[in-house]
């Protein structure tokens, strides 16, 4: 993500005050290096780099492995900033893309079966392979990060308590990845899957105090499941770098109007719980097995199935999970001007299914992945 000015980080030092002031959001996302004949992953990522025009290379980083390229968008409180950054960025990375002879791809993992691609050179990436061996998943694991200003992080860990139950429902708005190694895996979003074979992936534990935030950190990195902070990979934490939460559940959205529409619920989720902080009203401490298994049925089902419903830990369509959850933002939509946008947005995304049941949705009619590739390809770039 972009660094902030010192006005936007104080605008979201002091986002929470009084209730009145609006938060700020911005969004981080991963993106595949594909060939554009084979659908493959291709390690690409400094060809497109020499491509990317150079105004924009502090927005555009390198990730993990070279067959992955990743865009910040600069926070902001208007939506409609938040989508320009987004759509111009996506399109001159795809062009540049285009230039390097590769195509870009907003989706979770590589749906064809290919070489895996090498690691980016980097110490600390180099670190993460000698400890942690054959973790890499597969040909780039792809997500996508929303950052929401928060007032301090004694406030954050209270934020992170209550945003936890609803993030399931999140998740399987974004799942896009439901093909790998040339077959359907049967989950929408088979990111999730391969992620979680990292050791410090995991939902959110119920935090006392930021000081049962930090020892947290500081006993998972003497464990030696983490090498450092970065390495905290739960569906959400504070950000080490900016005084925000981040959100970071999601497969990477395929269109810009998606990764809008999660923006905005996220921001309100953050929003909603700073209000009930204020209000006295306490986290709900859900069980972190229910937790586990909320997070696995949304990979599994995405929005075309079910979901854990984690008031009574009964199954309902995830539609109407989803529902629910714009109901409780609903307040909080209004309050930042998104509501309306929101409520388009959700009528589109009910006409055209998630990400993966789009993808599914062309290898039903054609047949062929590279076909899914190209349609996923036309997505990204909008």
């Amino acid at each position: 993500m972009v660094a902030m000015s010192g006005s936007v980080a104080e605008r979201e030092r002091s986002a929470a005050s009084g209730g009145t002031d609006l938060l700020t959001v911005g969004v981080e996302e991963e993106f595949l290096l594909a060939d554009p004949h084979t659908g493959t992953a291709v390690p690409a990522v400094d060809l497109v780099m020499e491509q990317v025009p150079a105004e924009l290379r502090g927005q555009v980083e390198r990730e993990f492995q070279t067959s992955q390229i990743e865009i910040g968008s600069p926070p902001g409180l208007d939506l409609s900033s938040i989508r320009h950054s987004l759509s111009m960025l996506r399109a001159e990375l795809a062009d540049a893309a285009e230039r390097a002879g590769v195509r870009l791809l907003a989706i979770g993992t590589g749906p064809v079966d290919g070489p895996v691609p090498p690691v980016v050179d980097k110490p600390r990436f180099d670190r993460m392979i000698e400890r942690f061996r054959l973790l890499v998943p597969g040909p780039g694991n792809n997500g996508m990060h929303v950052h929401v200003g928060i007032p301090d992080p004694d406030t954050g860990v209270q934020v992170l308590n209550h945003v936890r139950p609803w993030l399931p429902i999140l998740q399987a708005v974004t799942a896009n990845s439901p093909f790998s190694r040339s077959e359907d895996t049967g989950y929408a979003s088979w990111r999730s899957v391969e992620w979680e074979r990292w050791p410090s992936v995991a939902p959110t534990p119920y935090l006392e105090s930021h000081e049962h935030y930090e020892r947290l950190i500081r006993q998972l990195i003497a464990s030696g499941v983490m090498l450092d902070e970065g390495m905290l990979y739960w569906y959400a934490r504070l950000s080490a770098k900016y005084p925000t939460v981040e959100i970071r559940i999601g497969d990477v959205c395929p269109t810009v109007d998606d990764a809008v529409l999660v923006a905005a619920l996220v921001r309100a989720l953050v929003a909603t719980a700073l209000t009930d902080i204020a209000a006295g009203r306490p986290a709900v401490n859900t069980d972190h097995h229910l937790l586990v298994a909320a997070h696995w049925r949304a990979a599994h089902d995405g929005l075309e199935g079910e979901g854990v419903d984690l008031t009574d830990g009964e199954l309902r369509p995830a539609w109407e999970l989803l529902d629910r959850l714009v109901d409780r933002l609903r307040p909080e939509l209004d309050r930042h001007g998104d509501l309306d946008r929101v409520t388009d947005l959700l009528g589109g995304l009910r006409r055209h299914g998630s990400g993966a049941a789009r993808q599914r949705a062309v290898f039903a009619r054609t047949g062929r992945l590279v076909d899914v590739v190209t349609d996923v390809a036309r997505q990204t770039r909008g």
